[in-house]
């Protein structure tokens, strides 16, 4: 089970004409490509259930909120899934966005809470060693490029915490996140579930390592 190129003309047109006249034409279309994105999701959950716990898939709706957004084009030209690791004790998710020339899957915490934050923040600040352990990680560096993305940086420490700490470009993190982009070829090859596997598979030190820092105290007793 693959992406189909006609899933991507599809995809492509959309990014063209993303009007809703268009779309109700293309129906019959659009729901080709979604059910061939549906299969291809399912596949990737089969394969992440062989080696984690996951509580919840989710395909993300092709339809646009535009109630806040300048852009007010109705459709979202790319299709998504997201998948929720199982429970409180284990932590991170992972997500995955096919859209053409702008392909990607990323893991880990995009906006944790402000608990969780603050949580990461005093780990970092008592010892960093095992964090930037996972970034040395062999298959992190193949895969992720041996560092954590952010939708966001403080630009300075966080208000309590030491401006002039060793590890203060981890502090200054609002969130903690692995990303790896495809190209259109790579998504279309036969071999890309299988590769998306293995990257989700590299992520597990870094899931393992947050998911025990946020499960316990500064003392490494459990919270539960």
């Amino acid at each position: 089970m693959q992406f189909e190129t006609s899933t991507f003309k599809y995809l492509q047109d959309l990014q063209k004409n993303n009007h809703r006249d268009w779309f109700a034409a293309e129906k019959e279309t659009y729901l080709k490509a979604q059910q061939n994105a549906k299969d291809v999701f399912a596949v990737m959950l089969l394969n992440l259930q062989k080696h984690d716990e996951i509580e919840k898939s989710k395909m993300m709706r092709i339809y646009r909120d535009v109630r806040f957004s300048k852009d007010k084009t109705p459709y979202k030209a790319h299709f998504a899934n997201s998948y929720a690791r199982l429970g409180k004790e284990l932590r991170g998710g992972y997500f995955l966005r096919i859209r053409p020339g702008a392909s990607f899957l990323a893991g880990g915490f995009w906006e944790p809470s402000k608990e969780d934050l603050f949580r990461i923040r005093k780990e970092i600040e008592l010892d960093a060693s095992e964090i930037k352990g996972v970034l040395e990680d062999k298959n992190y560096k193949k895969y992720f490029g041996g560092k954590f993305e952010s939708f966001s940086e403080l630009k300075t420490a966080p208000r309590g915490f030491d401006k002039e700490h060793p590890d203060v470009n981890l502090l200054r993190k609002k969130g903690f996140i692995a990303s790896r982009s495809f190209s259109d070829a790579e998504v279309l090859a036969p071999n890309f579930a299988k590769e998306v596997d293995q990257s989700f598979k590299a992520l597990r030190p870094f899931f393992n390592l947050f998911s025990d820092i946020l499960t316990t105290n500064l003392n490494g007793e459990s919270l539960f």
